[in-house]
C-alpha cells in the first residue's frame, strides 16, 4: 500500500468514528427527550400529586441529563 492509501483509510476511519459518536450521542438525546415528554404528561395526569408519582420519572430524567449530553 502507498503512502497515500494509508492516509486516506485512516481519514476514512476517523470520519466514520466521529459519524458513529455524532448518532449514539443523538440517540441519547431523542432517548432523553421521549422520557421528557413522558414527564410533562404524567406531571399533567397527576395534578398536584405529580411531585409523588412522577419522582422516578423526573430522577431518570435528569440522571440522563447528566450523562447523555451532546458533544
Amino acid at each position: 500500500m502507498s503512502l497515500n492509501q494509508l492516509r486516506a483509510e485512516e481519514i476514512k476511519a476517523k470520519f466514520q468514528e466521529r459519524d458513529d459518536h455524532i448518532r449514539e450521542s443523538w440517540v441519547r438525546a431523542m432517548e432523553a427527550r421521549l422520557v421528557r415528554e413522558e414527564l410533562e404528561k404524567c406531571q399533567k395526569g397527576e395534578g398536584v400529586n405529580h411531585y409523588e408519582n412522577c419522582k422516578w420519572l423526573s430522577e431518570k430524567y435528569m440522571g440522563m441529563l447528566r450523562e447523555n449530553r451532546v458533544r
